[in-house]
This record gives structure tokens, sequence and C-alpha cells, in this order.
């Protein structure tokens, strides 16, 4: 830690902060990185390890006495639950602080049911999951949920979601919060996949977009290694950016929305004029996958128009990586290779120079990881844990 920053590091939080790395440390290593004595540190250390933050156990530094003892982080003492909800079907998953998932679980929830009834199913299968993995209700210490649909970031609650009919202004994280006692933090699914895929894959990356490819579009975006949700928490939503020469009706009420051009539910509904069984996106692409011609050319016009509404944006942000991820990420290179062909021919040079495009390696497991990640970062900062230790 740089010695201008030495000065700053006070509470038990700024320690756990460090701890986290995985890396067991000494009481005096501590004291060397923080600059404080070695009895504060020890006094920050048993707040932390009171509270299970922190366990101690022999390590192998000694001087020919007894080996020193060495703190590290508990990544077992908490769980955090996990939610991404999508248009018409969700993931949950049970993980621990060390972001390893104890338990998930994939289903069909359709959010245009309403919110109390999509939310109710998801406080049952978190109890499920919960009984699972032997964990207690008392031992979770936040829920994390992404919503398909613009979220305020203030209050977690959704602003006029286009197709979740019933949810505009929904008070989620009360809702949610009361049945499962323990805070709940809420965001726009496209943006937890962002902190799923950083955090995970691409931690390297100071500026990465994440475009999921579903039943809708959206856009997350990483800058200088945070997400960016603009002033509202409505930044990325390039799903109803107009595309040229199109008038294709959307469910927002516009026309000519990328959604309506490219999104999977139009896909699906052009083949269903084709007279080809399509409900959704999934079904588009099993349906490319065996070989379906009409299939196979939706997909890749899907990724060109996504690529003309992104080239402008790669412009305008120059990313580092771009990760296509959602249902249509399936399928793969079909729609990798329509992405990049305009992106690549409509980007200036300089900004595609060193510019990767490639799909998601998370998967399906990029909302819950991101999920949890938001909680974390929440239940874990420095001023939080302070707030925790001192009471």
């Amino acid at each position: 830690m740089p010695s201008g920053a030495q000065g700053q590091v006070r509470g038990a939080g700024a320690l756990l902060a460090i701890l986290r790395d995985g890396q067991a440390r000494t009481r005096g290593e501590l004291a060397q990185l923080t600059g404080l004595s070695r009895s504060t540190v020890s006094q920050r250390l048993d707040g932390l390890m009171d509270h299970r933050w922190v366990v101690a156990g022999e390590g192998s530094i000694s001087s020919g006495g007894r080996p020193a003892t060495m703190f590290a982080f508990n990544g077992g003492a908490r769980v955090v639950l996990a939610a991404d909800l999508g248009a018409t079907h969700a993931r949950l998953a049970v993980l621990d602080l060390g972001m390893t998932v104890l338990a998930e679980r994939a289903v069909e929830l359709p959010v245009d049911q309403g919110p109390e009834r999509t939310l109710g199913c998801v406080v049952d299968a978190f109890h499920e999951l919960l009984a699972a993995t032997g964990r207690e209700p008392v031992q979770v210490c936040g829920v994390g949920v992404g919503l398909p649909g613009p979220v305020e970031h203030a209050s977690g609650r959704p602003a006029n979601p286009p197709i979740m009919p019933g949810w505009d202004g929904f008070a989620v994280p009360e809702w949610l919060g009361a049945r499962l006692g323990a805070p709940v933090l809420v965001d726009n699914d496209v943006n937890i996949m962002a902190l799923g895929e950083h955090w995970a894959a691409r931690p390297e990356a100071d500026h990465l977009i994440f475009i999921k490819m579903g039943t809708g579009i959206g856009c997350g975006i990483i800058s200088g290694r945070r997400l960016h949700r603009g002033a509202q928490g409505a930044a990325g939503d390039v799903g109803h950016v107009r595309v040229p020469a199109s008038d294709a009706p959307c469910r927002c009420g516009n026309t000519g929305c990328l959604e309506a051009v490219a999104g999977g539910a139009s896909m699906a509904a052009a083949l269903r004029a084709a007279g080809v069984e399509a409900r959704g996106s999934r079904d588009v692409v099993a349906l490319m996958r065996a070989g379906d011609l009409r299939a196979t050319r939706l997909v890749r016009q899907a990724g060109r128009e996504v690529g003309t509404v992104m080239a402008s944006i790669v412009n305008f942000f120059n990313p580092s990586i771009i990760v296509i991820g959602g249902d249509l990420a399936e399928a793969g290179e079909q729609v990798l290779a329509g992405v990049r062909e305009t992106i690549y021919s409509r980007s200036l040079p300089l900004a595609t120079q060193h510019l990767g495009i490639r799909v998601s390696e998370l998967g399906d497991r990029a909302g819950v990881i991101g999920a949890a990640v938001m909680v974390v970062e929440h239940v874990l900062s420095p001023d939080t844990i302070d707030r925790i230790v001192t009471k």
C-alpha cells in the first residue's frame, strides 16, 4: 500500500479489505501495511473475529519460537442470495462471500405475471436452496436481484419497464427484505451481468461493455473498473436506440428500436410468421443449431444490427473488450460474426485497434455472480464493516 495512504487506514473495515485478497497475514504484516500499531491492529482483528469475518490460525512464519498467528478472510462466514430474473426464466443461487456457488437453480418464471407472484416464487426458491446448503436464514447477509428492465438505482424500484406489467415503482427491496430478513439490492439484469463477467473473467479490463442479447437487448458498462449506471441508473439502455430504416413497433411504444429488430422475441415472431414454431430466443438458437437456414439468417442479421448500434458506442466510449451474453450468445460464431462485421467496418481504426469481441465466459451464471458481487461489495465495504464492528 502506498505510504501516502497509510494515515487514512484506520478502521476494522480497512483491515478486512486487505485480507479479502485471500492472503493470510500476521499482526506485524498488517501493522506494516497500514501504519497502525500492533495493539491497534489486534483490537481491530478481535472485532472482526467476534463477527467471524476473520479467522486465525498458526502459520509458518517463525523466528525460532512459536509460529506467528496468521489471520485470513473467512469467506464462509455468511452467505448471499442472488437472483437473475429474465423475461421468461430466472436463475437463483446461494453463494458464500468468496463467490463460490453453494446451490443454484434455473426455473421458468415469466415476469409478466406481476411482482408479488414472481417474487413470491423467488422467496420460496431461496428458502429451498438455503435448506439444501444447510445454511440458516440468519446467515444471509444480503440479497442481490437483477430485473429485465430499467431500475432507479437509488431506490431499487423498476421504472416503466416495458416487458414487466404491474412492476412500475414496485418496492422490490422492501418487499423482499421483509420476507428474507436481509438487505436487498436491485439493479438492471445486464448491469449485474457486466459486474459478474468483469469480476470473474476480465478483472484486468479497465473498460468493458457487456451486451445481453435475449428476449430484449441491453448493455452494461464497466468504466475505470467500476460499473457506470449514469445519473438515475438508465445508462446502457441500447435496446431502445433507433435502428435506421426500420419502423418495427416496439413494446416501449416507439418504432424502430434495436430490440424490436434484433431481440429474441422479434426473431421468434418472424419465424412463426413463416410457419416455424418458436416461442422465444432459446427456440431461435435451437433451430439455428438444428440447421434451420431462416433462423441462421435471422441470428446473423441480429448480430449486424447490434453491431451497427454498438459501433457508435465503440467510437464514443472506446472499450477494450465487448462481451456478448444472454440466450442469443449461445449462437456463438454466427452472432459474433454479425457483430464484428459491422463494428469493425463502422468504427474508427484507433477504437478497434485492440478491441476484443467475444462470448461471455460465465454464460448463464454471469447474472447471479454479478448480483452477489454487488451485495458483497456493499456489505463488506470498509464503512459498513466499521459500523458493524463498533456496535
